[in-house]
């Protein structure tokens, strides 16, 4: 795992979390900042976590939570706060 933020040109700030995991299938990746999805089995997992990542993020700070994701490769959540 891969942590690094950076000053963009505009002073918005961004953070990026990157693995080298299997990456996330298409199909999940539109779903994963709903709430309540999981890919966990029932009962162990509440899909939770990224939907209040998403909301303190875009709505508590204004700014922008997005994923890259290649399967087989890994992936990276990118957060961008405004300045």
């Amino acid at each position: 795992m891969t942590v690094s933020t950076r000053h963009l040109p505009n002073g918005d700030v961004e953070v990026q979390v990157r693995d080298n995991g299997m990456g996330i299938p298409r199909a999940v990746v539109d779903k994963i900042f709903q709430p309540f999805f999981t890919t966990k089995p029932t009962g162990e997992g509440t899909g939770l976590g990224l939907s209040l990542s998403y909301d303190i993020i875009t709505k508590g700070h204004g700014g922008t939570l997005t994923v890259e994701t290649t399967e087989g490769s890994g992936t990276t959540f990118i957060i961008t706060l405004p300045a």
